[in-house]
């Protein structure tokens, strides 16, 4: 699953530039599914229909958000220095004195102003350097409205643990295409919609509008979350290494009880280690899959994740493939 995972964190798709992270899972997924469509948003859907070609059959929907957290070009000094807007949930301390990676393969390094703490670091005191000589020398390769993110670069360590910039949510997205891909000749009794949604990351956009399509009867997002097994964190339950989270609620869902049952019934029938999951701040696209039309039995498997939202998110990937294994069987028990 790491050539997956680093095929997709090599993609810049920062929300509402989903475009190259869409490709890539094309063309992992390419012969797995009955149909592969995208949607005016931007949003990935696989179908895969149930084996009689039921029309009463129930429609399953789980979802991985493909977009990312980055930066948005919103002027180019006569210096040749960039300014940046963010888009979504950017941690500035984080990002500062960052490798940049542009939509355009261009790379730059993220640096505050001079003489700025750590305290102020926001968009209006920071700029990108990509070295150029000056504004014109700049706009060859940049552009206001360009996208780019901190430039990716998986590490491995101990404990089959790995920590990367855009595991949120490229781990996810790998969760649902190494699904599809051990169901590839699998007889469904319903019909399953693997989709990979996008505009997440600033307000749940992509999952609604595909909930709205489809109208699931059950729906299942994969998302990571945070957990509470480090130094003076907030206290939580979730840990690394003790196996895919089944969320309970977070702020913006509380999980149907039947799914969430289904879940762990399934986990434990098949020796699957899991973990129960509330995270007290956080969204997922579960809330806008419970929510379309009359509504879904929805409920979110998790991948634990440190340090979310900077440039070293770390997880194991015991946990990642308990949440492969978990996704799996419970598409096929649904």
């Amino acid at each position: 699953m790491i050539d997956i995972l680093k095929k997709l964190v090599n993609a810049v798709s920062v929300s509402g530039a989903e475009e190259a992270v869409s490709d890539e899972i094309r063309e992992l997924i390419a012969g797995c599914s009955d149909e592969i469509k995208s949607d005016a948003l931007g949003n990935l859907i696989a179908v895969k229909k149930s084996s009689e070609g039921n029309v009463n059959a129930k429609k399953i929907m789980t979802a991985a958000h493909m977009d990312e957290i980055g930066f948005i070009v919103t002027f180019i000094e006569d210096s040749g220095f960039i300014r940046v807007s963010r888009v979504g949930g950017i941690n500035w301390i984080s990002a500062a004195y960052g490798e940049i990676l542009f939509k355009n393969g261009l790379h730059g390094v993220i640096v505050p102003e001079g003489n700025v703490k750590p305290n102020e670091y926001d968009a209006s005191k920071m700029y990108i350097d990509i070295g150029a000589k000056d504004k014109a020398d700049a706009e060859i390769k940049v552009k206001i409205g360009d996208t780019c993110t901190i430039a990716p670069k998986i590490i491995t360590l101990m404990n089959n643990r790995i920590a990367a910039a855009k595991l949120d949510n490229k781990i996810s997205c790998a969760v649902l295409i190494q699904t599809l891909l051990n169901m590839k000749n699998t007889k469904l009794e319903s019909d399953l919609y693997f989709v990979f949604t996008a505009q997440e990351e600033v307000g749940l956009r992509g999952a609604r509008t595909a909930a709205q399509f489809i109208m699931p009867d059950y729906s299942i997002a994969v998302d990571v979350t945070r957990t509470g097994d480090t130094p003076e964190c907030l206290p939580m339950a979730t840990k690394i290494g003790d196996g895919a989270a089944i969320k309970l609620m977070d702020s913006s869902v509380i999980c149907h009880k039947d799914m969430v049952n289904l879940l762990m019934q399934t986990a434990k029938e098949n020796n699957i280690k899991y973990q129960s999951e509330i995270l007290a701040a956080g969204g997922t696209d579960t809330a806008v899959m419970q929510s379309a039309g009359a509504g879904s039995i929805a409920g979110a498997i998790s991948v634990p994740t440190r340090y979310m939202h900077s440039g070293a998110e770390l997880c194991s990937m015991d946990d990642v493939q308990a949440c492969v294994d978990l996704l799996g069987k419970v598409l096929k028990k649904i």
